[in-house]
Parts: structure tokens; C-alpha cells; sequence
């Protein structure tokens, strides 16, 4: 049994990624818990009741889980930048009768209200990512009972992360679907392979790392397992699971031959994402800003109605590069299929 597993009654060296934006449901973190991993659920988009709620649904099942949230990080985008790319994807949103944000919204995701949620009644554990909190927020959080985690994609931020004082670390390769955890968005993460970024990692720093991106077969898992990481974490294969969240058009696509690859792009967020390469990508990535939070707020509007009609070329359908193996069944098999191996 890991050391950073021991005391939670996880069996199971596998772990639910937070998917904000819907897919992580308190089904699915429960799902997980009870095939014997631990699953996440995802703070951010949320308001800090919405995510109190969900926290007291999945808190009533009586399984371990943890939180994660969205440190502010902002990537700032001057006005003429974000109007000039306003005016463009209002041509998208005209189809659907709506106006889209004029001035960039900036905001910091509800942050200091969710900290407040989950240092007065705390979880087992917490992960950030985008950002690695004031040494005095971690502190907080540990003397409160909770371990944490932080997100990084290099070596050099694992260093960054282990001064402030965290309990281990969530090592992200490229291929993960969904959101970059890079903290300098400006840049996107060189493409190492998981099991070499794991490897410079633990050379790096002595926290133990949960490994993620791209883990979507056994023998992801154990590869993983080999390179030193005590657990991984998945998101993208649970997708399709019956008790996911994602959107039954975002469902569809994955399993879509019309979709053929993932690219990152800035298009829909200004900041870096992996997802499934349609037209809102193809046509919007090259003239994309960077700009987060306002392009998220930006292109909100647009992907809600989009995903309410199932035109899946204007969603953002993130997915990590091993997006054909998500299946529909439940998660427990899935997690269960994962751990063959082991």
C-alpha cells in the first residue's frame, strides 16, 4: 500500500480526475471510491455553494474523495486583442441569437470563498492547479486534516510546488485532455513521454507524485506505477462512464470516426487545452488571444448553446490523445479494467 494512499481505504492505485465544466459528478467520485480508488470532484466554474453542495452529496455517501480548485493565475489580454477576437466569434453566436461579453471579464473563481468551504468543513484531500497557493493556504489546509496535492507539467515546477509546502504532487503529461496544469500558460509544456517527466520529477523533489495524461489502458498503469509514481489519475476514459457528467453530444463525439485527433489550442479559453480538433479550433485557434479568464467567459455563452443544440463543431470537446478507450459502462469497470495489470 503507497504511503499517500495508506489510511483512506483505497485499494485501488487509481484515481477519478476533477473535470470541471460537468463530467465529475458525486456519482462518479462515489463510483470510484466504491470500486476501491478515489475520485475528485471538480471546484472550478463553481460557485462556492454550488461546489458546498456537491460536496455534501458525495460527504453523505461515506466515501473518502478530495477537491480540487482552480488557483487564480490569470494570463491578462489587452482590450483591442480581446475585442478584435470578440467581434469574430460574435459570428458564431449570431447563429444562436446570442451577444457575447463586449468587455473582458476578469475574476478569481470564487477563490477565497472556496477556501473558506473547504477549511471549515474539510476533505481528505485537495489539489490545485493553475496556479500554487500562498504557503499560508497550504498550512491552512493541512493543520485542517487535509492532504495536498499540486498540479505541475515539469521538474521545475515540482520545485515551485514542494517549497510551498504541499504533501505530493500531480505530475501531468501533455497528453491529458482538458486543461494544461502548466503554471506559464504562455508556454505550452514541452511533449515528454509520462514515464520521463515522472523520472525527472522524482529526481527533482522527494514528495511522492500521482502520475496523469494520456493513462487510458493497464498498461498505462503499470508503466506509470514502474516509473515511480505511487497512483495515477484519469479523466478522459471516464467520460463515457454512466455515471460521468460530460454532455451526451461531448459523449458522441469521442466515439465519432468524423473526430480523428486532439490539438491543444487557446481558442475556447485563452489558455491551453487539449480537445478533439473541429471547427471552432481550426478556424479560431490561429487568431486566439491569450487571454484567461476572458476568453473563457467570452466563448461560454457560444459552447452552452452549442452543446444544448449537439453542434459539436463549436465545443470545446476535451479529450486527452487516448480518447478512443473511453467507453460507455461504468465507471467501476473502467477503473477495474485499469488495474489489470497490477
Amino acid at each position: 500500500m503507497s504511503r499517500l494512499l495508506a489510511g483512506l481505504g483505497v485499494d485501488l492505485p487509481v484515481i477519478a480526475a476533477p473535470m470541471a465544466g460537468g463530467p465529475s459528478t458525486p456519482a462518479l467520485v462515489t463510483a470510484a471510491a466504491r470500486a476501491g480508488g478515489l475520485g475528485f470532484l471538480a471546484g472550478g466554474y463553481k460557485t462556492a455553494q454550488a461546489l458546498a453542495g456537491q460536496i455534501h452529496t458525495t460527504r453523505a455517501e461515506g466515501v473518502a474523495f478530495g477537491v480540487n480548485l482552480f488557483v487564480p493565475n490569470p494570463v491578462p489580454v489587452s482590450e483591442e486583442a480581446y475585442r478584435r477576437y470578440a467581434r469574430a466569434v460574435q459570428a458564431e453566436a449570431d447563429r444562436y441569437g446570442l451577444k457575447l461579453p463586449e468587455e473582458p471579464i476578469e475574476d478569481d473563481d470564487h477563490w477565497a470563498d472556496k477556501i473558506d468551504v473547504l477549511t471549515s468543513a474539510p476533505v481528505p484531500w485537495v489539489s490545485f492547479t493553475f496556479g500554487i497557493p500562498d504557503r499560508a493556504v497550504v498550512s491552512a489546509f493541512r493543520r485542517a486534516g487535509s492532504t495536498v496535492l499540486q498540479s505541475v507539467t515539469s521538474a521545475d515546477e515540482a520545485c515551485r510546488a514542494a517549497e510551498s509546502g504541499v504533501d505530493a504532487l500531480i505530475v501531468q503529461a501533455p497528453t491529458a485532455g482538458g486543461h494544461s496544469a502548466t503554471l506559464t500558460p504562455a508556454r505550452v509544456p514541452a511533449p515528454i513521454p509520462l514515464t520521463d517527466l515522472i523520472a525527472g520529477v522524482r529526481r527533482a523533489v522527494a514528495l511522492p507524485v500521482i502520475a496523469t495524461g494520456g493513462i487510458t489502458t493497464a498498461a498505462d498503469v503499470a508503466a506509470a506505477l514502474a516509473a515511480g509514481a505511487e497512483a495515477v489519475m484519469v479523466g478522459t476514459v471516464l467520460l463515457c462512464t454512466h455515471e460521468s457528467g460530460a454532455s451526451a453530444p461531448h459523449k458522441a463525439a469521442l466515439a465519432d470516426p468524423a473526430f480523428t485527433t486532439t490539438t491543444v489550442t487557446r481558442a475556447f479559453t485563452g489558455r491551453p487545452a487539449r480537445a478533439l480538433r473541429n471547427y471552432f479550433i481550426d478556424h479560431y485557434d490561429p487568431i486566439a488571444p491569450e487571454g484567461y479568464p476572458a476568453l473563457h467567459h467570452l466563448t461560454s455563452p457560444l459552447r452552452k448553446a452549442a452543446t444544448a443544440a449537439g453542434d459539436t463543431r463549436l465545443i470545446h470537446l476535451w479529450a486527452g490523445t487516448g480518447y478512443r478507450q473511453a467507453k460507455a459502462e461504468s465507471a467501476a469497470d473502467t477503473l477495474t479494467r485499469l488495474a489489470a495489470q497490477l
